[in-house]
């Protein structure tokens, strides 16, 4: 492997062509990193939940069998994109987006300061999780996975559940299973080695066509802006060039898969970079990384699309894309 990771460096100095990059950091390095993400994990990834709300989340993310805090988080992401101020125009409220009928049976005081307010976290994340573990409770008997049940519960209700004998045959409550337990993909500590995304070759070829392209705030390729990229434009269009549509902010592209450890980074992986490494929505900067420590970004205005490396102060971790992971981001947060 030291050999490998030698000559991936030597390609990046050299600007070989990306299938010298494939071959060093793709089709050598993956048959060692094959695995898978890590199912069942209830730690949380670092920083993907605001410092203020992730003990929250944490705590009462363990409440009961059916949910974990990476299940909680990726709810709480879905509802609001951890806003406590969000309001929806069925008139949901709040970081967990309670309506008002629902928080006045299921909304508890979590904080013990004699009042449950629905617009302070520290009462609305644990009705949340409090809320999900009752809906468990009344379809604990129902065939099938208890937290895919509990999750069809929360959008269908638990009559529908019942009715069916599992997750009912509705589009919207099928898709918003499956949205929240992708996500939660995203929001897990990674406990093993996750598998090497299979569009990270042509992803990189594309970034590697636009170096030496000059930087352009809010850039995303277009004819009217010259072909000209910010840095999450840059990462948006390599994957959009695939098939993978990503959210237009570094901060939600980090939340479009599981997130590899920083020794097990392989070409096509997004990298991201931030002045708070406890939260992932200050992350401020993305490249795609193409082996060797060396990413391809568009650095800031001034600068150009090239070769950057990766392991600086401000890096905060990684995230392997997925196309159900991108799929499952909010269309707005």
């Amino acid at each position: 492997m030291r050999k490998a990771w030698i000559v991936a460096v030597a390609a990046v100095a050299s600007g070989l062509s990306f299938v010298a990059l494939l071959v060093v950091g793709v089709y050598i390095t993956a048959g060692n990193i094959a695995g898978g993400a890590g199912g069942g994990a209830v730690g949380l990834a670092k920083g993907a939940v605001p410092a203020a709300y992730q003990s929250l989340v944490q705590r009462w993310g363990s409440l009961c069998s059916a949910i974990n805090p990476a299940l909680l988080a990726a709810q709480l992401y879905q509802e609001s994109g951890f806003n406590p101020n969000a309001r929806s125009p069925a008139a949901a409220q709040g970081i967990a987006q309670f309506i008002p009928s629902t928080w006045a049976t299921h909304g508890i005081d979590g904080d013990g300061d004699g009042k449950a307010d629905v617009w302070n976290p520290g009462d609305a994340i644990p009705s949340a999780a409090s809320y999900d573990c009752e809906l468990a409770s009344y379809v604990k008997d129902v065939p099938g996975d208890v937290t895919h049940n509990m999750l069809a519960a929360y959008n269908a209700g638990a009559y529908a559940v019942i009715k069916y004998g599992g997750v009912p045959p509705y589009a919207e409550t099928r898709n918003y299973v499956k949205t929240i337990t992708t996500l939660e993909k995203s929001f897990a500590a990674p406990v093993t080695r996750v598998d090497p995304s299979r569009q990270a070759a042509a992803a990189i070829t594309y970034a590697q066509s636009k170096l030496g392209t000059r930087y352009l705030w809010g850039g995303n390729g277009t004819p009217e802006q010259g072909g000209r990229f910010d840095c999450s434009g840059l990462t948006k269009a390599a994957y959009e060039s695939v098939g993978v549509m990503l959210p237009r902010v570094a901060n939600d592209q980090y939340n479009a898969g599981p997130h590899p450890k920083r020794d097990e980074l392989l070409p096509g992986d997004l990298v991201f970079f931030s002045d708070d490494l406890a939260n992932s929505r200050a992350i401020r900067h993305v490249g795609i990384y193409v082996g060797g420590g060396y990413m391809i970004d568009a650095p800031r205005p001034g600068a150009v699309i090239r070769f950057d490396p990766v392991d600086t102060p401000d890096y905060f971790g990684a995230t392997r894309v997925t196309e159900d992971g991108a799929k499952a981001l909010p269309s707005a947060v």
